[in-house]
């Protein structure tokens, strides 16, 4: 009886796995009634390019021999570019631009299409930014060094400063005006602070503007919409000196001799210089005395003077820089030994452009710079209050310039 029931037994197992196969194979068969599904290889490493309106989507290709194009698509499939595969090898690079977008966040889809129709598994590029209007109208000019905005060198060369620039930054133009009046641009790279002009023309307006990148690798550059203005350069120009005339007011210090006069002091001349290749006032000038010239031109802003003693003796090491438009009504009756002739002065006109005092010899050439309040001057007077030596009557000097602010 047991074995009857255990060959039983195994004929009703064996009659279950039958309909369980039969029921199995209809299944797969039902599945597979359009035929095998086929997958193309996929693309890899899909990067993106940001563009002005526009991406480029980077991708390695497939190395599936089958594919014969890529389609790539977004706007939720509305639109889609086709792009015919040309290579196979995995370490190639399929590079596409899409041009005509909006300003905005895409999600881009890539497939593999071989002969058949048959597409492979997506690959997507998502949160794709496209930049555009929007983005560069938000884009500023690269800052300048607001504590030192410029250098003007001694030889006439101009210093542009700036601060140090986003790392997006590709370039500035600065714009301006050389000395033959042309305009001329030159760049400004970003890891450069400071750009030198070395013929700059003086008193004209400098403009820069930036650009930059919207990422690394981006397809487009976006410069700033407009030029920004640089802060005024303000350049010493010296003063010409073949305009430069005597003129004695009443009051005034004489001359040693004629040979000594005030015109000495722009001969020419370098360096200290000696009798009689000099300015040496009389014998009986007294201290504080008086010496004045005309610059031979108005001048709106006069900045700076440079003094130049003799190689020996009487230098002048305390003194007063007077200046004054024009002379009508500007003569002072009180002797410039008595205190109360600054008063006099200012009540004539007179700017008070500079109290000069040295510590040197006072042989070699000093520059100082000047306060004209403002105000324009053409004609100089210089009050002489004390000499190196400490003597009461001469004074002597080699040289004086003078520049202006423009």
């Amino acid at each position: 009886m047991k074995s009857i029931y255990k060959i039983s037994g195994l004929l009703l197992l064996l009659a279950m796995v039958i309909i369980s196969c039969t029921k199995d194979d209809i299944a797969f068969k039902e599945y597979l009634k359009d035929g095998e599904i086929v997958y193309p290889g996929r693309v890899a490493n899909i990067i993106t390019k940001p563009g002005n309106l526009r991406t480029g989507l980077w991708w390695n290709t497939s190395p599936d021999p089958s594919v014969t194009k890529y389609v790539v698509y977004w706007n939720n499939n509305a639109d889609s570019v086709v792009v015919n595969a040309t290579t196979h090898n995995p370490l190639d690079t399929m590079k596409v631009i899409i041009p005509n977008l909006k300003e905005y966040t895409y999600t881009f889809t890539v497939y593999s299409y071989d002969g058949q129709g048959h597409k492979s598994i997506p690959i997507e590029a998502r949160n794709v930014r496209v930049f555009g209007p929007l983005y560069q109208s938000g884009l500023l000019n690269r800052p300048y060094n607001a504590t030192n905005p410029y250098v003007v060198n001694s030889n006439g060369s101009v210093q542009l400063n700036f601060n140090t620039p986003d790392t997006i930054n590709i370039n500035t133009v600065v714009r301006y005006t050389n000395t033959s009046g042309t305009s001329i641009d030159k760049i400004l790279l970003p890891k450069d602070t400071a750009i030198t002009l070395t013929d700059y023309k003086a008193g004209t307006s400098i403009l820069y503007k930036s650009s930059y990148i919207p990422g690394k690798g981006a397809l487009d550059v976006f410069p700033v919409a407009d030029f920004s203005t640089f802060p005024q350069i303000f350049t010493y120009v010296l003063c010409d000196r073949s305009l430069f005339a005597e003129v004695h007011l009443p009051g005034d210090a004489q001359t040693y001799e004629s040979g000594t006069s005030i015109s000495k002091l722009w001969d020419g001349s370098v360096g200290p210089q000696g009798y009689p290749n000099i300015f040496h006032s009389a014998g009986n000038s007294g201290m504080p005395h008086v010496i004045s010239f005309d610059l031979g031109r108005l001048y709106n802003n006069l900045s700076r003077i440079e003094e130049t003693g003799r190689d020996c003796c009487n230098n002048p090491d305390r003194f007063e820089v007077w200046g004054i438009a024009d002379l009508t009504n500007a003569t002072t009756t009180l002797s410039a030994s008595n205190s109360g002739w600054p008063a006099e002065a200012l009540s004539k006109g007179w700017t008070l452009l500079k109290d000069v005092t040295r510590t040197d010899d006072g042989k070699n050439a000093v520059t100082t710079d000047l306060d004209n309040g403002g105000k324009p001057i053409r004609y100089i007077r210089i009050r002489i209050k004390h000499v190196t030596t400490g003597d009461g009557n001469y004074s002597n000097m080699s040289e004086i310039r003078f520049w202006n602010k423009q």
